[in-house]
């Protein structure tokens, strides 16, 4: 009998929505339902040349990269002596095959209970009578879609689980999942839509299996699930997804995967990364390297990675403040873009907010300075990213390093409610570099993190070292251990001032 290995618990993939009778057929014909779908995309080398980039699927990079197994052994499902570091499909759909099952489609609560059942069969078969082990054994759970609704009732409603299951479930990872629902033209999916089970993702259903009010059903409610352990992994391409004869994507329109908008796509107080990814196809968000590298840095590794953008200072063109000064009420907003790459990334980013992919952060100057350009006591710290990293991944040196790449630009000035256009200037940036930080424990068990401004001089030179917030460090904690939160200094020539404060925790 294999011993349980912290962290490689078992793996168990639950899939997303199947529309119609075919599709469900589809599905249930296969081994994987997806999770073994890779893709081949084209890349430009060194020498200018465009060579192929493959990535095998999730399902091969676990086998190749972790040594996780499959649970199927002469054509049948194995029922034990089945290995920890196992992938298990959760096979919801094959009762509504009727070549599996009576051709009834579960419900989510349904597909829910089965889940707990399926991870209470895992653990018989893992770990036998074996009181240790089954004191030990977790599994991860990692959903596309509709999928993560399916494992957020898991964890949500009392009615399908017991505690004893629900505290099974180490760490959840989503992709693409509806988690506020899905908005065609705006608006929220109707509850009377019941054909093909559209209604699943109306608000007040979900509020319903999810055990929370409808306007919170983005939020765990009362679960006791810890929000940090649930991942949301949010696709940002809309052109690219093709279900439909791509209907859904002009449908459900621009900020979204082409299916789930950007909004809907996160639980409150989750951590989040953002990917130019569809809901699904040649293209999707579940058969990408950047998918994969959030997968397994959140299942697997050791740093969590959290930043804020604190602004002090937004300042005007001349001509703007001008007008400001004169007493013209003006308005303005500002896109921040963050994208977030570890060392050796060539191929991949683990998160990126950008106005090219329509999904750059969005601020109004009056949610951060009033009409005098005085700080607001009550303003919001910008949240950029929270990323997972692996020290047991750095290629060279001693200390985890990974860009961040920043820049804020203007939306855009209005003078008395007129657009002022005639000096704007396309691509006019109030503040941009990269950020490049390099990060390792301490001997007194905190962190030390050092950091370059690598457009304007080379990573590898001479680096700065980042103050940490001592104050904040005390009195914040973030996964469920105090963090180290460091305060890094921004300034440009215009006058933009700020302070990205990122703080750094144990996440083992």
């Amino acid at each position: 009998m294999e011993r349980i290995e912290r962290p490689y618990f078992p793996i168990i993939y639950v899939r997303g929505y199947a529309m119609t009778r075919d599709e469900i057929v589809e599905t249930t014909s296969t081994p994987f339902m997806g999770f073994e779908a890779g893709s081949t995309k084209m890349r430009q080398a060194q020498d200018g040349s465009i060579v192929k980039f493959v990535f095998e699927s999730p399902l091969v990079r676990l086998m190749k990269d972790y040594n996780y197994r499959d649970v199927y052994e002469f054509g049948a499902e194995r029922r034990d002596r089945i290995s920890p570091r196992c992938i298990v499909i959760h096979r919801y759909y094959d009762p509504a095959d009727p070549a599996f099952g009576d051709g009834k489609t579960p419900s989510i609560p349904d597909a829910a209970a089965a889940l707990g059942k399926r991870i209470e069969q895992l653990r018989d078969s893992i770990c036998g009578t074996n009181a240790a082990m089954r004191k030990e054994f977790r599994v991860y759970l990692v959903a596309h879609s509709m999928g993560g609704l399916i494992c957020r009732c898991l964890l949500q409603n009392p009615d399908v689980a017991s505690a004893e299951v629900r505290a099974m479930v180490d760490k959840a990872f989503t992709y693409a999942t509806p988690h506020n629902g899905i908005e065609v033209g705006g608006i929220n999916l109707p509850n009377l839509l019941s054909i093909n089970d559209i209604n699943n993702f109306n608000r007040s259903n979900m509020g319903k299996y999810l055990k929370v009010p409808k306007d919170k059903v983005n939020t765990l409610g009362n679960s006791g699930f810890p929000p940090e352990r649930l991942f949301c992994l949010i696709g940002t391409n809309s052109r690219d997804y093709a279900a439909a004869h791509g209907l859904s994507s002009f449908a459900v329109g621009a900020l979204s995967d082409g299916l789930v908008r950007i909004a809907n796509a996160y639980v409150e107080g989750s951590p989040r990364a953002f990917v130019n990814r569809s809901h699904s196809g040649y293209f999707g968000i579940v058969n990408s390297e950047e998918g994969y590298q959030n997968l397994v840095r959140f299942l697997f590794g050791d740093t969590c990675a959290t930043a804020q953008l604190d602004i002090s200072a937004l300042p005007f063109p001349p001509e703007i403040e001008a007008a400001r000064k004169r007493g013209k009420k003006i308005e303005s907003s500002y896109y921040i873009e963050a994208t977030v790459a570890p060392r050796g990334a060539y191929t991949y980013e683990l998160t990126s907010r950008t106005q090219a992919n329509q999904c750059a952060i969005r601020r109004e100057y009056g949610d951060i300075f009033d009409a005098q350009g005085n700080l607001l006591k009550d303003k919001r710290s910008t949240v950029l990213f929270s990323v997972f990293l692996d020290s047991s991944k750095i290629l060279a040196g001693s200390e985890i390093a990974f860009s961040i790449d920043l820049a804020v630009s203007n939306a855009g000035y209005q003078v008395d409610g007129a657009l002022f256009l005639k000096n704007h200037i396309p691509g006019e940036y109030l503040f941009r570099n990269t950020l490049v930080v390099f990060a390792k424990p301490d001997d007194a068990g905190g962190w030390r993190l050092r950091y370059v401004w690598s457009d304007d001089q080379w990573a590898g030179g001479p680096k700065n070292e980042a103050e940490l917030d001592t104050a904040r460090t005390k009195a914040i904690g973030i996964n469920q251990q105090a963090p180290n939160i460091f305060g890094i200094p921004l300034q440009s020539a215009k006058g933009f001032q700020a302070e990205l404060k990122l703080s750094l925790s144990d996440w083992r």
